[in-house]
């Protein structure tokens, strides 16, 4: 089962907005008292996602017990929260810090130079809490942001970013499935402005476009090669970017430059992503079978 092919897990915009009303009045805290309760019936009634869950964890070297997948689950409904306030601008970017100064400064002096950036993200962590720390209203550099998300997806979570968010001229989505023959001569102008793009590297389109595989956690997997493609002809800096929870609401970001050679880049990124993977595995965002070896081995003790 591709990551397309499962069905959204949500709560109804309803009960959503519910949950955003509540938050308005009883703060956070309260928000995530609820989360658990809802994040445990969803548990119990996905039975498929909770098997790939454990079958990932189980790879990952995370003994896949009820109890870690519980917490796997609880973990993504926890960075929605977090996502919620950062469309409402209520995240504390001084909860964002870099894993290391060096990588950082490289990073932001090419924003402050306007020579912009292309930033290949991953579904491991929380990538939008940095629009926290981007956004005109928290830096002095004033820079745009362009991300490319998935319109299919999360149809329930996404209508309801759209009905909290706060107007944002800073920011700019793009529908990976409405990539046309244009876009990348658009991102390409919009690089050469000082502007920032970011795009997932590690989830294949649903359109069947070209793939890579390579081995990621002892297992064959593919990953779009469309995404380093795109970086390599944008003819900028590339880096590979990861936010992680690492304590109560803070967050680290693991920054990386990437190689010119694109065969490089795609070698780079995969173990880029592997390492802080195995160091977070509870934040790896995949609740599909992501290997495509059709290796049994070990599964049956998974059932």
């Amino acid at each position: 089962m591709r990551w397309y092919q499962v069905k959204e897990q949500a709560a109804g915009i309803k009960r959503l907005m519910l949950m955003y009303h509540i938050y308005c009045i009883a703060g956070k805290k309260a928000v995530k008292f609820i989360t658990f309760f809802v994040t445990f019936f969803a548990f119990i009634f996905a039975p498929q996602i909770r098997y790939y869950s454990k079958k990932y964890l189980h790879q990952v070297g995370v003994k896949p017990t009820l109890k870690n997948q519980f917490l796997h689950f609880l973990s993504y409904a926890n960075i929605l929260i977090d996502n919620m306030e950062t469309f409402i601008n209520k995240f504390n970017p001084a909860n964002i810090t870099f894993a290391d100064e060096d990588t950082k400064n490289n990073f932001f002096n090419i924003v402050r130079e306007k020579k912009g950036g292309f930033l290949i993200s991953s579904h491991l962590g929380n990538i939008h809490v940095l629009r926290s720390f981007l956004s005109a209203e928290y830096n002095k550099y004033n820079v745009h942001v362009n991300i490319f998300l998935s319109e299919t997806q999360c149809k329930i979570f996404n209508e309801f970013i759209r009905r909290i968010m706060l107007p944002q001229n800073d920011v700019t989505t793009y529908p990976v499935e409405q990539i046309t023959i244009g876009t990348p001569i658009e991102i390409k102008e919009k690089i050469d402005r000082g502007e920032l793009v970011f795009i997932a590297g590690d989830r294949v389109s649903e359109t069947g476009s070209t793939v890579f595989g390579t081995e990621f956690l002892g297992r064959r997997v593919e990953f779009p090669l469309g995404t380093f493609t795109f970086a390599k002809l944008m003819d900028c800096p590339v880096f590979f970017i990861v936010l992680v929870k690492t304590d109560g609401d803070k967050y680290t970001v693991y920054l990386e430059k990437a190689p010119e050679n694109q065969n490089e880049m795609q070698s780079a990124y995969v173990k880029f992503l592997e390492k802080l993977t195995r160091r977070y595995p509870l934040q790896f965002y995949h609740f599909y079978d992501i290997f495509v070896d059709g290796k049994t081995g070990d599964e049956d003790e998974l059932h």
